[in-house]
């Protein structure tokens, strides 16, 4: 079922929101050759603690670390730990923030001092994908509308989109209705009315769009072992234009 949301319960988005965006900016500015996946992550969960909220992927069915921070290859749910990150990688987080009960739900991929063009393309085109999407989320349109988007801009640049991983409503939990497919299945999907919160996250892979789930149960890469990135804003459906509850201003 998909919840709308109360104008008190917006706002309540709006904090958790600015937590999980300030949080992934912390990690981003982490990201520098030599430092390790668990000293971004620590990075990220510092920020969210000190503003009295908690990590919302910690223990997060089972997950064991405070955020997801995903190397090249890895697509999304990298574990944080002793890998130090090289000259030339790229790097994906994944943070959430949990604020009096609700979340917010970010990610972007960073560059690792400096990265071929192949890769700063790829991360351009993954940013670009999620605003052509995100453009969709209006009043009255419909999620295929924004699923329809994500495919098509995607291949429009010549990149295939992961299509075994979806957006998602969020709000009391990380995980709400409605699901949002980062391709057109055929189907219309929920009509799209003010109050709506959503995560929106394209994943684009430089190779093939076919992944895998490696051995700790959690990361999935690229079966191709080619470079994949990801993005992610939560936002909320109103009258006029999306408003983008874990973008910074400035």
């Amino acid at each position: 079922m998909i919840r709308v949301k109360s104008p008190r319960e917006i706002e309540r988005m709006r904090r958790a929101g600015r937590v999980a965006a300030l949080a992934l900016r912390a990690g981003g500015e982490a990201v520098r050759p030599g430092m390790t996946t668990a000293q971004v992550c620590k990075a990220v969960c510092r920020v969210i603690e000190n503003h009295g909220a908690v990590p919302t992927f910690l223990n997060y069915r089972g997950f064991p670390g405070g955020c997801c921070v995903s190397v090249n290859e890895e697509l999304i749910h990298g574990i944080p730990g002793n890998r130090k990150l090289r000259e030339g990688d790229i790097v994906s987080i994944d943070a959430g923030a949990t604020l009096d009960g609700y979340v917010g739900d970010t990610a972007a991929t960073f560059p690792v001092g400096c990265i071929s063009d192949q890769a700063a393309r790829l991360i351009e085109v993954t940013e670009d994908c999620f605003w052509a999407a995100a453009d969709k989320a209006r009043r009255g349109a419909r999620v295929s509308d924004i699923s329809k988007e994500l495919e098509g801009y995607s291949k429009r640049q010549g990149f295939e989109i992961v299509k075994q991983y979806t957006g998602h409503g969020v709000g009391k939990r990380l995980h709400e209705d409605p699901e949002i497919p980062n391709f057109w299945d055929g189907s219309r999907g929920a009509r799209l009315i003010p109050g709506m919160t959503l995560a929106i996250e394209p994943m684009v892979n430089l190779g093939s769009e076919d992944v895998e789930i490696l051995s700790d149960g959690w990361t999935v890469v690229t079966t191709d072992g080619q470079l994949s990135s990801h993005y992610e804003h939560t936002l909320l459906v109103t009258q006029d234009a999306p408003e983008f509850l874990t973008l910074l201003e400035g």
